[in-house]
């Protein structure tokens, strides 16, 4: 799908006189919810995402770098949903007193099992409808931190909402023109929970929610035997994750690789998932490819 850049959409806008208040100072907490920022923001923002392009949000762990920059920022801008269990302690330590604000807020969350616990899914963005709620959350946080500026975030946030909603449709009319019986797939971990809920696509992972997870050897059987029942077809690896267990696993099925896809990292600038729109386009085309 060919997406429109925003300054095109707001070219107008930025060629007003616009009262030049500030640049806000953004952390985002990794590398999805950092674009999303950098997209409504402009050049009114300068963010910095802890987590960078093909880092993992579950297992990273915090530098004394990252505390100072905290320290130092306006806003800081959080998933949720459990995603940064390192997060509060980083806050904590840095002794930032300003505002945090959880980009998720107001999304209808998945619930998942998870070594025999249920608990929330942390990948809400992986459904565009929902990541029209991050960025209207980042737009009307960015007018908080930025009042004086905030026609220009309207008018450039209103212009990315539309480019996402875009995204939506196109991506269920996509998943539409496959038989629901053939959209199944199996990847790294369960990142996809809210994806799969929003088009109908079975996703089966040997990994739970989290990376730091380990599959046991008789969950491994098991999928194993689901997927031969079931004839998945497809297998996929994370671009952040070690894509050794899923090829083992697909080897024992027969199933045929499909790719590497960006659940919740993006790719370097020079990668094809090198912002959020990218990532989600990547990915809808790249299942879509292995179901035909």
């Amino acid at each position: 799908m060919k997406l429109t850049p925003i300054a095109l959409t707001v070219a107008a806008l930025l060629s007003s006189p616009l009262a030049m208040a500030k640049t806000v100072n953004a952390v985002a907490s990794f590398s999805i919810l950092g674009d999303i920022v950098h997209q409504v923001g402009g050049e009114h923002v300068k963010v910095s995402s802890l987590v960078g392009p093909n880092g993992d949000p579950h297992t990273f762990e915090p530098a004394p770098k990252d505390s100072k920059l905290i320290a130092s920022s306006d806003v800081v801008f959080v998933s949720g949903l459990g995603l940064e269990g390192w997060m509060d302690r980083l806050i904590g330590a840095s002794g930032y007193h300003g505002e945090v604000v959880t980009a998720s807020k107001g999304i209808s969350t998945h619930q998942m099992e998870d070594d025999g616990k249920t608990v929330t899914d942390p990948h809400a963005w992986n459904s565009m409808a929902n990541g029209v709620i991050y960025a209207t959350n980042v737009m009307n946080a960015l007018i908080a931190a930025d009042p004086e500026d905030a026609e220009y975030f309207k008018a450039r946030g209103n212009a990315y909402i539309q480019q996402l909603q875009k995204l939506d449709t196109w991506a269920k009319s996509e998943f539409s023109a496959i038989p629901v019986d053939k959209r199944k797939v199996l990847t790294s971990h369960d990142a996809f929970g809210y994806f799969g809920r929003e088009y109908n696509v079975t996703f089966m992972a040997p990994v739970g929610f989290s990376t730091e997870s380990e599959a046991s050897a008789s969950g491994v059987a098991d999928l194993i035997k689901q997927m031969k029942q079931e004839s998945v077809k497809s297998y996929f690896f994370e671009n952040q994750t070690d894509p050794r267990l899923v090829r083992q696993i697909a080897a024992a099925t027969g199933a045929k690789p499909g790719g590497e896809l960006y659940p919740e990292s993006l790719s370097t600038a020079d990668g094809p998932a090198s912002t959020y729109e990218k990532a989600f386009t990547h990915n809808v085309e790249a299942i879509v490819a292995s179901m035909k």
